[in-house]
């Protein structure tokens, strides 16, 4: 604090406040021979008028409003003059304390005597010829803990380690005015009892506050921490007790540790499970566990049955009305639909997944047209497109479960369930294992579910991999579509689809819709950035054109061809705003990709939309950059706290493309990529283009990267536990 500025006053006047962040403009009274009213800006929990204070800060210059105090953090001075003490132990904080009550224990305890009360309430029992009831007592210690919010000393402390608003929120939420006691106590407790802390941060505290790097907590805290980052790096569900060790070992290095005590320690303490040598984040274990069990008794309410005769009379009536007529396995799938309780719809590009699911909702509405119809997809645009097919208010899963960003939870759940007769679930191969089980936990009132995922793309981010675990087990009805139907438009892209799926790609068959254009990793930027231009000349738009890349570095990766193609797309001119987030430039007209979900805004991670407005800090009530984004419609505000949450969206990863599609696709392919070329990622860039598809690089990587299968097949035990989990006749727990 030696390099900021202390300025002491009164709040006069409040201009602006935001109750969710504290954020706050206000005018301040300076408290010397000036007496001079200034502008303070800065993040303020608790504010008072007419109250002194200190404040630490900067003055800064605004462009607009001229000289401000630019506010790091406060203290409430405690009064040290008898006349102030007096002034402050008989005010209306201290009903019932009068002043000449006050002035006995100014004078009997001397100038620091509010301190010495805040130590000990008790010590003014010792005051003589005080004579203070036990109510009055009481009056005291309540005022003083009314007084002492802790937040002041939280908000400064918080600074000083470089901590942000949002988890100033988290531990005021979780702990009130204990935040601060409770993070001295042990910091790493806020790993478990605070969402959004990871062991880095808790770390970085503890360190910052005398803990040594061979504290036991900090090394349970490490073990519990280490479990779960090895899953997460892997998308295994659990991870061998040879690895951990070695992994918490060479993490430790040099310090002595107790390491199995550490393992009992958790084990006990149920932050990870043991299972015949595989040890489990408790997370992953129990949405395994809640998987299968739910399951086995799935459903826990029964749908009236089909009439069978009916159903064949509007599947007749139905291919009458739109001129097609169904293959045998699409029959199978409607009537599957609707004979059994649970179905897993698979299968590639073009075998009629689209056709089938909006027969079987449309079926479904006329077979039991009082019932409730509930959709979800993993992302925003996957729950579009299928809300297109189906007529029905789609959402995204999180959206669904009503989930809490600041805690990680979900309002929807087995207390409060979702209230529907069919459940839809689209691009399932998305869905992780955790998620999986919470949508599970809020379905006990559902009566049919439906997953529909094409088992060929790519697993969730997350661990797990619920679709293929599902299919495995062979304890569910299974329909997979694999007749393509060949249409006019994208043709050639679901033929090369099904070429990789076999393992090849012979580009001589396919003279349409798909083209690979050789050259070396150094020439693709240059490349994309002509087949951009040659699109845009023949009248495509920009959100025709999608740009997918396999990683983030590199000569052909994310980075580079994101700055190129806002270049291309967007280029800088006068009349438009700009903004700098780290080392991007955001402009007006830029296409931005939604890095994270932000279910209050309605927006989730993979969405696409486009920047509309940039208001610098002089065009803000808050005095804060903010950056407005358009998705389809929705109109999303980021301000300094949220702008991680955005990146340009040119040229996206093929991960986050999944569960989109776009009419031109674009994916550079070369060795630069290492690892990550592999089937199922190439797989899954090329059927994310609807119409046309453009190949670029080194063919030899992309026919090595096709011939690659998953390097590191996901380790989990779903399959084995729904084969092992016997009937149940009521609803796990």
């Amino acid at each position: 604090m030696d390099d900021l500025i202390k300025i002491s006053g009164k709040v006069t006047h409040i201009v602006f406040r935001n109750d969710e962040t504290f954020y706050t403009v206000l005018r301040f009274k300076l408290n010397d021979e000036t007496e001079k009213n200034i502008v303070v800006t800065g993040i303020m929990p608790s504010v008072e008028k007419d109250v002194l204070y200190n404040l630490f800060g900067t003055y800064v210059e605004h462009p607009r409003y001229g000289m401000q105090f630019s506010l790091s953090s406060y203290e409430k001075p405690l009064p040290n003059e008898e006349e102030g003490i007096v002034r402050y132990l008989s005010g209306v904080q201290f009903p019932g304390i009068g002043k000449k009550t006050a002035e006995k224990i100014a004078r009997a305890m001397g100038p620091d005597c509010i301190a010495q009360i805040k130590e000990n309430p008790d010590c003014l029992l010792e005051v003589p010829d005080l004579n203070l009831s036990a109510e009055k007592l009481q009056v005291i210690k309540d005022g003083l803990a009314q007084e002492d919010s802790g937040m002041e000393d939280l908000v400064r402390f918080l600074n000083v380690h470089g901590i942000g608003i949002r988890n100033l929120i988290r531990l005021n939420r979780a702990y009130g005015k204990d935040a601060l006691s409770k993070l001295r106590e042990n910091p790493y407790r806020v790993i478990d009892e605070c969402d959004g802390f990871g062991f880095k941060t808790a770390d970085k505290i503890a360190f910052s506050i005398g803990f040594e790097a061979d504290d036991p907590r900090r090394l349970y805290a490490l073990l519990v921490s280490l479990c779960m980052d090895l899953c997460m790096r892997t998308g295994d569900s659990f991870i061998s007790a040879e690895t951990l060790e070695h992994a918490f070992q060479e993490e430790c290095s040099g310090l002595d540790c107790d390491y199995e005590g550490l393992l009992e320690q958790a084990r006990m303490n149920r932050r990870i499970v043991i299972e015949e040598g595989r040890i489990y984040p408790v997370s992953q274990y129990d949405a395994e566990t809640g998987i299968s069990g739910f399951l086995a008794g799935f459903p826990y309410e029964d749908l009236d049955p089909c009439d069978e005769n009916l159903l064949e009379e509007y599947l007749k009536s139905m291919q009458a009305d739109i001129g097609i007529t169904y293959d045998e396995l699409q029959v199978e799938a409607i009537h599957s639909f609707f004979k059994n309780d649970f179905l897993i719809l698979t299968g590639g590009p073009g075998t009629g997944k689209t056709t089938v699911v909006r027969a079987m909702v449309q079926m479904f509405r006329l077979l039991y047209p009082s019932a409730t119809i509930v959709c979800a997809a993993p992302t925003g645009r996957a729950a579009k497109r299928l809300s297109e097919l189906t007529e029905t208010n789609t959402q995204t899963i999180h959206s669904l479960l009503q989930w809490d960003l600041e805690t990680n939870t979900f309002g929807k759940n087995k207390e409060e369930p979702v209230l529907a007769d069919l459940l839809i679930v689209d691009e399932f191969s998305m869905v992780d294992s955790w998620l999986f089980h919470n949508l599970l936990l809020a379905c006990e009132h559902v009566k049919k579910i439906c997953i529909i995922g094409d088992e060929d793309q790519l697993p969730s981010v997350s661990p797990g991999s619920v679709l293929r675990d599902l299919i495995d087990a062979k304890q569910f009805p299974l329909v997979r579509l694999n007749h393509v139907y060949r249409q006019k438009e994208g043709s050639d892209v679901i033929e090369l689809a099904h070429q990789i799926h076999q393992g090849f790609a012979d580009f001589s068959m396919l003279k349409n819709d798909v083209a690979f254009l050789e050259c070396s990793r150094y020439e693709i930027k240059d490349q994309v950035l002509r087949i951009v231009q040659n699109a845009l000349e023949k009248g495509y738009a920009m959100n025709d054109i999608q740009v997918l890349s396999c990683k983030y570095s590199g000569v052909s990766g994310i980075d580079v061809l994101n700055n190129a193609l806002q270049e291309c797309f967007n280029p800088h001119e006068p009349f438009k705003k700009e903004i700098r987030i780290d080392y991007k430039v955001l402009r007006t007209g830029d296409k931005i990709l939604q890095l994270k979900n932000q279910p209050d805004d309605d927006v989730y991670n993979g969405d696409i939309g486009i920047l509309e407005e940039i208001y610098d800090a002089s065009e803000t009530e808050n005095h804060q950059p903010l950056v407005v984004v358009n998705f389809d419609g929705i109109m999303v505000e980021y301000s300094t706290e949220t702008f991680q949450n955005i990146t340009l969206a040119y040229c996206v990863s093929v991960h986050k493309s999944q569960g989109s599609e776009y009419p031109i696709v674009i994916l550079p392919v070369s060795y630069e990529a290492g690892r990550m070329l592999q089937r199922k990622l190439l797989y899954t860039g090329v059927t994310r283009a609807r119409q046309s598809l453009v190949l670029l690089g080194e063919k030899d990587a992309f026919l090595k990267g096709i011939e690659t299968l998953d390097r590191h097949p996901r380790q989990t035990t779903l399959c084995q536990r729904i084969i092992r989990m016997p009937e149940k006749n009521g609803i796990p727990e």
